[in-house]
């Protein structure tokens, strides 16, 4: 089975890929889910057994390198890294290599040099031949502090001494290299621990004194070479024959041979490919890199780990020669879940198959940057997944994300600057807008009330501190038809189709206000049919309640021609609302009502006071899909509130000073200060335990994507949080909906 070939995977969605290497038995069960659920990523605790001072984890993505074939055997290959092109890149030389046998590879034994430093030697020349002659007891000492390893026909296996002059010492220095096989460990701890063991012995052996005593990274006996032959009718494309891509490759390879500054970036190339995979099975990245570049250097001048050069058939033949060490065992691999399955994805045996694939990788990112440097030039090589990158910085939703990338391509001015411009220009604000056109266009006969948005000050609002809201183009309409037989209630997106009884206790507080405003009209002996359309969320907070009251009295004040004026209108919803939440504080209703920018403080009458803002403020709605149940959150604060009342006060009162300061954010357009004070009030919200895990989960992807502030909006517990958001809604917006929220992009002010 071509289980590395696995065509237009790039077009699938991230759960689509997970299904397709689990029907391909490339990934078993458990893995699937742990992936698909994203239960290998490291957690907190986790991360804090791993180092110091931890304060997060740190994301990457994982992808997957297709199409190679290593030494006849099919292999997928895990990649971390953030680059983008880089993935496809190894894709596509795989794909060109496979097409005439693939790589080969071959290793050495993977040998790790510890050094010893012996100094203070009187005689260098006779210390270096004594410790040759007393090679065996050096290494039977070695091997005895790790039996295992010699068990499995690893360990110790030679020694090597060099002796170190320079003008600056006094005397010169002993350098004992104890060459061990550490097999699939990666055996950094293994090696220190020998060297340790044995620098006594060699100090009584030599006569000096050992100072420094560590492995090196230069691991020049653990060498990896790779080749592959491409025929040149393969590298044709972009309008040059191939031919001509193979004689490109091999001159911009001799230039990298003679120059260091090319070499440096040539070099940087293959580790592209090399590094992510190092990552992606656990392996220290950093120690290979330093290990390449050391080799690179080996000859005392900086140079080209490839070579590349044309056999007489005419075809590409690229090899590589790197040192590479590397291990598929061991504590650092086991601590990290991903590591562990992204081995089982490889298939690997062993640490040597594992480092012979890698410097297959190497040379196919190599190649791969190559090709495109000496046809298209290596930006326009990168472009397409460099303005997939640039659209995605800049917002785009996924609805325009595709015309923003070829926009972007098109101009061939692939920054962020432009794509916002890009974004801005394409942008409706499709989910708010609808609502609008269906609200005013569709339904112009229909009563309307508006939703809302609490800023700031909701809970302590109700204990007559002050609270900023703001009405929101999401409404509920409503209409009064004639009808026969009582009042005959329609609401088809709820599922309501319900006549009034009229002198019983309703089983729903819906029935229940319905019956209040009625009787409050002197319509309870009408017959009518009540037509709701909302358009409003249930339950999110987002005055979904207050609203459905007003459209509903504004709806039959208009049919009777009944003389309402907003003050009735939203006294009446205030009696609904209670009946709704047994407590409610009015801000609802009078937003539903007047629908003003407002900073509303509870009292008879209420204080209200329009708020006027420079500019319009976006902000981006989360919507939990939890209901939060308004009774159930202001009961349980009332009840904290009675058992704690000086804690409760305090935290309102600290509620109300941010409300206050809030405002004068708001008028002087300080957004910066707006979003504090928004985290501040989330905090004392959070405090008296309102919040819930979707609310602070949409909180925090809000602002690690750029919000200024975010908080949730309502009685918590459910519902929506809200995201200050001046630049780049969208991005915030996307973010929550890949998380598995619905979003609405909006304005206030």
């Amino acid at each position: 089975m071509e289980k590395s070939r696995i065509p237009k995977f790039y077009q699938y969605s991230f759960a689509e890929r997970l299904r397709i290497l689990f029907e391909k038995k490339l990934i078993n069960k458990d893995d699937y889910y742990e992936l698909l659920n994203f239960n290998n990523v490291l957690s907190v605790d986790e991360a804090d057994k791993m180092i110091e001072n931890v304060i997060g984890v740190f994301g990457l993505p994982i992808g997957l390198g297709l199409n190679m074939l290593v030494n006849n055997k099919e292999y997928i290959i895990p990649m971390v890294v953030e680059e983008p092109s880089i993935v496809a890149a190894v894709s596509s030389s795989a794909k060109l290599a496979r097409e005439s046998g693939g790589f080969t590879s071959e290793s050495t034994d993977p040998i790790l040099i510890g050094q010893i430093q012996i100094v203070d030697v009187e005689n260098p020349s006779r210390a270096k031949n004594v410790i040759l002659q007393n090679k065996e007891e050096i290494l039977n000492l070695a091997n005895s502090l790790h039996p295992r390893m010699l068990a499995r026909s690893g360990g110790a296996r030679d020694i090597e001494v060099r002796i170190l002059t320079h003008p600056s010492l006094e005397k010169d220095m002993v350098i004992v290299h104890l060459l061990v096989d550490t097999k699939d460990a990666m055996g950094a701890n293994l090696v220190n621990s020998m060297c340790e063991g044995v620098a006594s012995l060699l100090e009584k052996i030599s006569g000096g004194k050992v100072f420094l005593r560590i492995l090196s990274n230069l691991t020049d006996r653990a060498i990896v070479r790779s080749h592959c032959t491409i025929p040149a009718q393969l590298l044709k494309g972009s309008g040059f024959g191939g031919e001509e891509v193979r004689d490109g490759i091999i001159l911009a390879n001799q230039f990298a041979s003679i120059d260091p500054y090319r070499a440096a970036t040539h070099n940087k190339g293959i580790m592209n490919g090399i590094d992510p995979v190092a990552i992606a099975t656990g392996n220290d990245w950093r120690a290979i890199e330093a290990a390449a570049h050391s080799y690179a250097a080996r000859g005392g001048a900086y140079t080209a780990l490839t070579n590349y050069s044309r056999n007489e058939n005419g075809d590409l033949v690229a090899s590589i020669e790197i040192p590479l060490k590397v291990g598929t065992v061991g504590g650092p691999l086991e601590s990290n879940r991903n590591v562990m399955i992204l081995h089982r994805l490889m298939g690997i045996e062993s640490a040597r198959e594992l480092a012979e694939v890698m410097g297959s990788v190497g040379l196919a990112q190599n190649i791969a940057a190559l090709k495109a440097l000496v046809t298209e030039g290596i930006q326009r090589g990168h472009m397409t997944l460099h303005a997939r990158s640039v659209a995605s910085a800049a917002g785009a939703t996924a609805d325009i994300f595709e015309t923003v990338v070829e926009q972007l391509i098109n101009d061939g001015d692939i920054k962020i600057w432009k794509a916002e411009q890009i974004v801005q220009s394409l942008r409706v604000s499709q989910q708010v807008e609808e609502l609008e056109q269906e609200v005013i266009e569709y339904l112009p006969e229909a009563a309307t009330a508006h939703g809302k948005v609490i800023l700031l000050g909701e809970h302590a609002v109700v204990y007559e501190s002050h609270a900023i809201a703001a009405p929101i183009p999401l409404a509920i309409q409503a209409r009064v038809h004639p009808g026969k037989d009582g009042v005959y209630l329609l609401i088809p997106r709820w599922g309501v189709e319900e006549t009034l009884q009229k002198g019983v206790k309703h089983k729903y507080s819906i029935y229940e206000s319905l019956d209040l405003i009625l009787t409050r009209l002197g319509l309870d002996n009408e017959d009518m049919k009540i037509e709701i359309f909302p358009h409003i969320p249930r339950a999110a907070g987002l005055g979904g309640s207050a609203a459905l009251a007003v459209a509903i009295i504004r709806a039959l004040a208009q049919y009777y021609k009944l003389d309402v004026s907003n003050e009735e209108i939203s006294g009446l919803a205030y009696e609904s609302e209670l009946i709704a939440h047994g407590s409610a504080s009015g801000i609802d209703n009078t937003l539903a009502t007047y629908g003003n920018f407002t900073l509303y403080r509870k009292g008879v009458p209420p204080f209200m006071q329009d708020i006027t803002s420079p500019e319009a403020i976006p902000i981006v709605i989360g919507l939990s899909g939890v209901e939060s149940l308004t009774a159930k959150m202001v009961a349980k604060v009332r009840e904290g509130r009675q058992q704690s009342p000086k804690l409760y006060d305090h935290i309102f009162e600290e509620i109300n000073n941010l409300v206050l300061k809030s405002v004068k954010a708001i008028e002087k357009n300080q957004l910066n200060k707006l979003g504090d004070y928004m985290n501040q009030n989330q905090g004392l919200l959070d405090a008296i335990q309102v919040s819930s895990p979707e609310l602070e989960e949409i909180i925090a992807i809000s602002r690690k994507n750029g919000a200024l502030g975010a908080k949730l909006t309502g009685a918590g517990g459910g519902g929506a949080a809200i995201a200050l958001c001046p630049e780049y809604p969208e991005k915030v917006a996307m973010a929550i909906r890949k998380a598995g929220y619905n979003t609405v992009i909006t304005q206030i002010g």
